[in-house]
């Protein structure tokens, strides 16, 4: 990728037109454009300036690596627009770009891909599907603690995206690697179901006939909290859900209790008339936006932190170039004052 491109590329994940960059640049918006259609080559000290004004460390103008990004399934609002989608693709090349080239400092960590695909024609398939992939995974029939780990593990890249109000998440497929990414602002419940939602449309392969997204929905639900341990819970026949039974439920298995609700309807456990009931209620008191009682814990995507700090371990990068593929500043300060608690001297080095 050129340095235009990558320029271009910073601006579009910025959300800023040709004319903002070049006001808060102080370069003109007709050699920002020559720029980034690879007609005219940036003098240093103009990339830094537009370095400094696209929040972009000089080694990402020069980072020669790239991969192509298309978003296929893609969880958004109406309100989401053409620019804003143009922002987050770009985003999440980006992050994911770096990803790749920490993953190529230890080949030895390249996960293989754990990712069967199931042919369904009937929505009712996806509650076998959902055995079956917790099956290969090993994962029982126990509550997931941890979602994004799980996924991790299976050789799926995680992302999280911010600062986009109406995305909620995506999926695709890059150089036979699959991705799914998240919005960041999002309490544990939903952030899971965006996953595991995104997670169906990469396993299942749905007939022309079937919506995919109420398939999908229902794979989320089947994945999550299975069949045999819905019943467990909440027993095979139930007139209504207590409120606080549903709080329980969401913080042991990670999934809402508006989900539980789905979840005991689909599976006949409650009557349609009685799972109607409820969800009037969580409207009528505002909760079908934000549950009663604490939010559950969202999840954060490690592997490619860790790998980023085993690298600054074995001297393979310094401090410089870690902080430039993790993307923010090194959370090392905690490290320290655990040691020197214990009295421990720390250095890091670089």
């Amino acid at each position: 990728m050129t340095i235009g491109q990558r320029i271009k590329q910073a601006r579009k994940a910025n959300n800023m037109s040709l004319r903002s960059l070049a006001e808060k640049a102080e370069i003109s918006a007709m050699a920002i454009s020559k720029y980034e259609r690879d007609l005219d080559i940036p003098s240093s000290s103009v990339l830094l300036r537009l370095a400094q004004a696209l929040n972009v460390s000089m080694d990402f103008l020069f980072r020669p690596y790239t991969i192509s990004v298309r978003l296929q399934a893609y969880r958004k609002h109406a309100a989401l627009g053409v620019k804003e989608q143009e922002a987050i693709q770009m985003r999440i090349q980006e992050w994911l770009e770096r990803y790749l080239e920490v993953e190529s400092l230890f080949p030895d960590e390249r996960r293989s891909v754990n990712l069967p695909v199931y042919s369904i024609q009937a929505i009712e398939q996806v509650e076998d599907v959902a055995l079956s992939l917790r099956e290969s995974w090993n994962l029982g029939l126990d509550p997931i603690e941890n979602l994004t780990q799980v996924l991790e593990d299976q050789g799926i890249k995680v992302g999280l995206v911010s600062g986009f109000e109406h995305f909620d998440s995506c999926t695709f497929m890059a150089d036979g690697i699959p991705v799914i990414v998240s919005k960041a602002e999002l309490p544990g419940d939903r952030q899971r179901f965006n996953l595991g939602h995104e997670l169906g449309h990469l396993i299942l392969d749905i007939k022309e006939e079937l919506d995919p997204e109420p398939a999908c929905h229902r794979f989320v639900g089947a994945f999550l909290v299975p069949a045999q341990a819905v019943r467990f819970e909440l027993g095979s026949r139930r007139t209504t859900l207590d409120m606080n039974e549903l709080y329980l439920l969401k913080h042991k298995y990670g999934m809402s209790m508006q989900a539980w609700i789905f979840r005991a309807k689909e599976l006949g456990i409650i009557s349609e008339n009685a799972a109607t009931r409820l969800f009037h209620r969580f409207r009528a008191n505002g909760w079908h936006r934000q549950e009663p009682g604490e939010a559950l814990s969202s999840e954060k995507p490690l592997r490619m932190e860790r790998l980023i700090y085993r690298a600054l371990a074995e001297d393979v990068i310094s401090r410089s170039r870690a902080k430039e593929l993790l993307g923010e500043p090194l959370q090392l300060h905690w490290v320290a004052e655990a040691f020197q608690q214990d009295g421990v001297a720390v250095g890091f080095g670089h």
